[in-house]
């Protein structure tokens, strides 16, 4: 699968495991798991000999992540649906407040018009749904060019500038 990160084309070597439960091993190589399997399967994860990544929802608190941040080479950010945008509050959080520098990864129901703001809130990667044209979605980071407001990725708001 390709995903888009900073701002460009690559071929993801994450396998994001949706649902996880006890009975099943987990594939080799870097995985991103759900989060509640991570609260479960802490200590054998950390011995696993690969790199581990949480899934978190809108449900989630930061908070509860906040001591193992330097786990998670990545964190991906469930958007269940267009209208959710609890995780743009998650990144901005993940990245102001508790300093994660890893990789933000936007999973779920993604959508073209969705990526510049979701880039502003600090996510760097995206996960488009196979139906959705990842070339066409490429184009959407250079159709805004002015930001009036301070964001993840701007210190100040615009009029600062004059």
């Amino acid at each position: 699968m390709r995903v888009i990160k900073d701002n460009r084309l690559i071929d993801d070597r994450w396998q994001r495991i949706a649902r996880m439960d006890d009975d099943h091993a987990l594939p080799a190589g870097d995985v991103i798991v759900p989060f509640h399997y991570w609260q479960a399967h802490r200590e054998a994860l950390l011995t696993r000999g690969s790199n581990i990544g949480v899934c978190i929802n809108g449900d989630i608190e930061t908070e509860e992540l906040a001591g193992d941040l330097d786990h998670f080479p990545l964190i991906a950010l469930e958007f269940p649906a267009f209208t959710d945008g609890r995780c743009y509050s998650h990144a901005r959080l993940l990245r102001d407040r508790y300093g994660y520098r890893g990789e933000l990864r936007a999973v779920g129901d993604v959508l073209r018009d969705q990526l510049f703001f979701m880039r502003r809130c600090g996510i760097d990667s995206f996960e488009l749904r196979n139906d959705k044209d990842i070339e066409d979605a490429l184009r959407a980071f250079s159709e805004i060019t002015v930001r009036y407001q301070a964001a993840a990725d701007t210190a100040g708001p615009l009029y600062r500038n004059r």
